[in-house]
């Protein structure tokens, strides 16, 4: 990402969108859109939306996967008995206690 480029307030990307839009196919950058100077919103390319979208279903279904698999080979226990180990382990102090 190059910052002088990739970032641009909404008033500018409003008034030269076609321009952007086709900056942002050539490159396969995303745009930051400011509004009074802060990040207000990305625009991406469909392509890459898409992609990243499928990435992060196959990485949901794979963790749930081997959620399931654990389940399977018996490679739980409940849920008091790991947060009283976190709690401990990590001197987090209890509410109410």
């Amino acid at each position: 990402m190059k910052f002088s480029r990739d970032i641009q307030s909404l008033s500018v990307f409003k008034r030269d969108s076609a321009k952007f839009l086709k900056r942002m196919k050539e490159t396969g950058e995303p745009l930051v859109l400011t509004v009074n100077g802060k990040p207000a919103a990305v625009v991406v390319h469909p392509a890459d939306y898409d992609m990243w979208r499928e990435r992060e279903r196959r990485e949901t279904i794979e963790g749930i996967r081997r959620g399931m698999a654990d389940v399977e080979a018996g490679r739980v226990r409940p849920a008091k008995e790991f947060f009283d180990e976190m709690f401990e382990k990590f001197d987090i102090p209890r509410r109410g206690k």
